[in-house]
């Protein structure tokens, strides 16, 4: 068994595919448009889906923003330099929401960011 992917239900489909794919370097990997559901799937990722876990975007046509649970935690990355992916991700129009720097108790370096409909993403230092 294997992890395929993760699910995000988004409000504004083209604003979060630009966020996943110009400001954190993935791909779209396939979208379809389900008119009789009234809903558009979208993979995006760093790899194929053969070989790698990818996130689903789903937007819902009718539902323009949901909220954010409190159960939810976050999606991680692992980044090679948290500071300087940080100011990449910047200079493309991301929000950065914890500056790099070694996680609370322990001594890992990590960052995290904001996609546009909140869900946070931590970057972890992985040389």
């Amino acid at each position: 068994m294997r992890i395929l992917h993760t699910m995000l239900r988004v409000g504004d489909l083209d604003r979060s595919l630009s966020f996943y794919t110009e400001v954190l370097g993935m791909r779209l990997l396939r979208r379809q448009d389900y008119p009789e559901g009234r809903f558009t799937l979208a993979f995006v990722g760093y790899g194929d889906e053969d070989g790698n876990t990818v996130l689903e975007l789903t937007h819902n046509w009718d539902t323009p923003a949901y909220e954010l649970g409190n159960a939810y935690g976050h999606i991680a990355l692992a980044v090679p330099d948290a500071a300087a992916a940080c100011h990449e991700i910047r200079t493309r129009g991301g929000k950065v929401v914890r500056e790099a720097g070694p996680m609370k108790h322990g001594n890992t370096v990590i960052a995290f960011v904001e996609d546009p409909d909140g869900y946070k993403i931590e970057l972890i230092e992985r040389a």
